[in-house]
């Protein structure tokens, strides 16, 4: 499968923080959960609106279209409208002769909490770029991720898509510290692998290539989501200035993590496994609210090994703007460690590496 097949679609048309270090966070849990509960509100009220607009209808015709180009064989797509406290195992099988509007009918809205943690190993200044894989081993995952305003149902425009996660065995390019991998790899801090952005288009749509997240101690599988507003793009292909409306992190169904973390090499990782249930951050991020901070995913074959298409529709506030602290920032001489940063969280994870309860 290659990515030139899934960068030729039109982008038409996702993102939750990395623990570890938490960020001073101004807002209380009650705020935190009046917060989901009146951006849900608004946010349907935006139904019939996005309709009209014609925002569902191509967001289902371009999800079934990159399913369609890149999937080998049967589909397996997740049920829908379901907690993180329930069972997230898909049950839907889909053939090419199944409709887009029976796989993408619900088409399932994640409204972002407010100021979540970027944890401790956010680089400042990646590349604007839609493969960030870089050759790295694992399952292919493609995530397609549409913004909308929840203040006025419209998408969002030009807003700038910052993901990064760990590799198949837990760690982090970017970044030379003993909390994650080896921590006298130097030249870590020259690799971008599995981080970058991408500037959604007029439907509020960005698009990446990457690979699916291993795992390291006491986190669950996630990818870390940044979204920038109002940024300036450097002639060098980077991003600088702008606002900063939303910090958090993305998931996945536990059934789907198992079945990855059975293949190579993400079972050569001999660090425990923590799952959705115990993970600090989801718990954070769904208790006492509807928020629902899990990738809607299809299977492009018969198993992960070929491939992951995940995508989500994300309810953004962008009148909100925050603070993100850096570990390190990318220069035109290579990466750079921030020595004002502070690296820690729980102890550094064995194995195969990877930061411990970040």
């Amino acid at each position: 499968m290659h990515f030139s097949k899934f960068a030729g679609f039109a982008l038409c048309g996702l993102a939750m923080a990395h623990p570890g270090v938490h960020e001073p966070n101004s807002y209380s849990h009650v705020a935190k959960r009046n917060f989901l509960h009146n951006a849900r509100r608004s946010l349907d009220l935006c139904a019939d609106h996005l309709e009209k607009r014609g925002l569902n209808e191509r967001a289902r015709a371009r999800r079934s279209a990159i399913l369609q180009k890149n999937k080998r064989h049967t589909i397996h797509a997740r049920n829908t409208n379901e907690t993180v406290s329930k069972d997230h195992h898909s049950s839907l099988s889909v053939t090419s002769s199944t409709s887009e509007s029976e796989l993408f009918s619900s088409n399932p809205v994640c409204i972002l909490a407010p100021e979540g943690e970027v944890g401790p190993f956010w680089v400042k200044g990646e590349y604007i770029r839609q493969d960030v894989s870089d050759d790295e081993p694992g399952v292919p995952l493609y995530i397609d991720g549409q913004f909308i305003d929840i203040n006025t149902c419209e998408p969002i425009e030009n807003l700038y898509w910052d993901v990064w996660n760990c590799n198949s065995t837990g760690v982090y390019s970017g970044i030379q510290n003993s909390a994650n991998g080896n921590g006298n790899d130097a030249a870590n801090l020259n690799r971008t692998f599995l981080r970058g952005l991408q500037k959604t288009d007029s439907d509020g749509v960005a698009q990446f290539k990457t690979v699916f997240p291993g795992h390291y101690s006491g986190r669950t599988t996630h990818i870390h989501v940044i979204a920038h507003t109002d940024a300036e793009v450097l002639s060098n292909n980077t991003l600088t200035g702008g606002s900063i409306p939303h910090i958090g992190q993305l998931f996945f169904d536990q059934d789907l993590i198992n079945e990855v973390e059975a293949l190579y090499p993400y079972n050569t990782n001999t660090v425990s496994i923590t799952e959705n249930i115990d993970d600090h951050v989801v718990q954070d991020e769904t208790e006492d609210s509807t928020s629902d901070p899990f990738f809607e995913y299809a299977l492009l074959g018969d198993t992960v090994e070929d491939g992951i298409f995940g995508w989500v529709t994300l309810g953004v506030n962008v009148s909100a703007s925050y603070d993100a602290s850096y570990a390190a920032h990318l220069t035109s001489s290579g990466g750079v460690s921030d020595s004002s940063s502070s690296i820690g969280g729980g102890s550094g994870g064995g194995g195969s590496g990877g930061p411990g309860g970040f």
